[in-house]
């Protein structure tokens, strides 16, 4: 990856675990009490195919003389693995808006073949309330507590993972948030003097999804346990059923396409000097199935919420292997969006790349059908959606005037259509649990 800091280890380990906690395996900044076992056999995502971004649509910038200097590359990252023995395909997509700036970690995925069980998360540094400078690299550069935050959510929540698949450790949100709160209060970071009902230490969200595989009415099958705090999501996505959303997201609004147009504040993320929880639920779903979580930098961005499915389909039907469907991606998001990115996803029980990609083409067809070709001339240049330029006669004066109108009404009329589907596995509000 280009301009992209290391993140060597710099500070001491804390000392002592939570109580019958057992310890976490060596990562970055912080070293373990013991000696960590020898890995055990899994599929760990720590991604490492770092790609400068040949698709960037400017890359010069005005020099005091009047000349032009290179504008420096968007860092970005995309990691993927196809397991053939395990019907296991995964991959992840990370890139940051501003260079050197991004608040999102690298996505987590593992998976553990032994105890037949994985997780895949995502981690957006929440920079409106972590904006303060909360450590500094040997380099000099200062990180904000929201940078520090999603890298030490990320940390917490592979020593979990690692103690679920091999020390017994229970997949619950309470043991989640216990890791976290330990890992948090041994983080680097410095008290402010500013303070406000906005502000936090270290604060990020989380969108995880812990799997195992199990037999249901003798067949196989998942059991799904979405794990999350603030408003990144988690999806499982099928060719008959396409995309549905497993998370809600703690914000006062939840419904997905008035997310769109509004941006409320979080009543609920992970941060290190106030109480926060994780939201969790358990679920059984059959194979094959494709599972995703996402920052809001992949869903925030778009028209409707039926654009993000279009925009994993469509750029899987263009891929030939799992590693060119994760650049296509990568390349798409850095058209449209505003926001560093984040994306996991786990495709488990299909026969190779060639079959997941085929199973999904009439799924593709019926969004293009249903969704795309319904797109108001004029909403985009090229679309998120469709990538391609809308074709046919310039949109006259008029047009242009009554656009704002047009969008809306078809945004409430997609989103109505497509809503049904999408929130089959919503979890219900909280009010609703009363």
């Amino acid at each position: 990856m280009t301009d992209h800091h290391d993140h060597s280890a710099r500070h001491a380990a804390p000392t002592g675990l939570p109580p019958g906690h057992s310890p976490a395996p060596a990562t970055p900044w912080y070293a373990p009490s013991r000696r960590p076992p020898p890995p055990p056999p899994a599929v760990r995502a720590e991604p490492s195919a770092a790609l400068a971004s040949p698709s960037a649509p400017d890359r010069t910038r005005p020099a005091e003389d009047g000349g032009a200097v290179p504008r420096p590359p968007v860092p970005q990252r995309i990691w993927c693995v196809e397991d053939e023995r395990t019907a296991l395909l995964a991959m992840s997509v990370w890139t940051e808006r501003v260079p050197g700036r991004g608040e999102d970690a690298d996505p987590f995925v593992a998976d553990h073949q032994d105890s037949r069980q994985g997780v895949l998360a995502v981690f957006d540094g929440s920079g409106g309330a972590g904006a303060a400078p909360a450590w500094q690299a040997s380099d000099g550069e200062s990180r904000t507590g929201a940078w520090v935050g999603a890298r030490v959510a990320r940390l917490a929540t592979d020593a979990w993972f690692h103690d679920v698949a091999t020390e017994g450790e229970p997949a619950e949100p309470e043991t989640l948030r216990d890791y976290l709160r330990y890992f948090l209060d041994h983080a680097p970071q410095r008290r402010s003097k500013i303070s406000g009902t906005m502000r936090r230490q270290l604060p990020t969200t989380l969108a995880a999804v812990h799997y195992r595989l199990v037999r249901v009415q003798d067949e196989a099958g998942l059991e799904l346990r979405p794990l999350w705090a603030g408003d990144s999501r988690a999806y499982v996505l099928r060719p008959r059923t396409g995309l549905q959303v497993l998370t809600r997201d703690h914000t006062r609004e939840s419904d997905a396409l008035e997310l769109l147009r509004s941006d409320p504040p979080m009543t609920n993320l992970v941060c290190a000097d106030r109480e926060f929880e994780i939201d969790g639920r358990r679920l059984t779903h059959p194979l094959p199935c494709v599972l995703v979580t996402a920052t809001d930098g992949f869903f925030g961005y778009v028209h409707t919420p039926a654009d993000f499915e279009t925009l994993l389909l469509r750029t899987l039907s263009q891929a030939g292997t799992v590693g060119e469907w994760a650049d296509l991606i990568r390349r798409e998001v850095q058209t449209f969006t505003a926001d560093d990115a984040s994306l996991a996803v786990v495709a488990l029980g299909y026969d190779g790349f060639a079959d997941l990609r085929a199973r999904f083409a009439a799924r593709l067809t019926d969004l293009t059908d249903r969704y795309i070709r319904s797109r108001p001339r004029g909403l985009d240049g090229p679309s998120p959606a469709t990538g391609e330029a809308a074709s046919g006669p310039a949109p006259t004066v008029e047009d242009a005037a009554e656009l704002p109108a047009r969008i809306r009404a078809w945004q409430d009329a997609t989103w109505h259509s497509y809503r049904v589907g999408y929130e089959t596995h919503l979890p219900p509000a909280p009010e609703e649990h009363a």
